[in-house]
């Protein structure tokens, strides 16, 4: 009968171990969707951040290659 019954203690906790990590495991799986979802943002603005600097470095090429024209019908 004590055999049955720790055998029936073993189960129980296994049980309630495997209720545990299911529990974490959805936890953790919302985790990582907000993560994604923030990761998504990031990148998002680096894109447009990088989308910025080339417009920028492009304007002032143009300034520059105005500026030089300048210089050469001043000569």
């Amino acid at each position: 009968m004590e055999r049955l019954k720790n055998l029936e203690d073993k189960i129980t906790t296994a049980i309630e171990r495997v209720k545990t990590l299911k529990d974490e495991k959805v936890i953790m799986q919302r985790k990582i969707r907000e993560l994604e979802g923030l990761l998504n943002e990031k990148n998002q603005e680096i894109e447009q951040l990088q989308s910025e600097k080339d417009i920028i470095r492009n304007q002032i090429e143009s300034l520059l290659n105005e500026l030089e024209m300048i210089e050469s019908e001043k000569e």
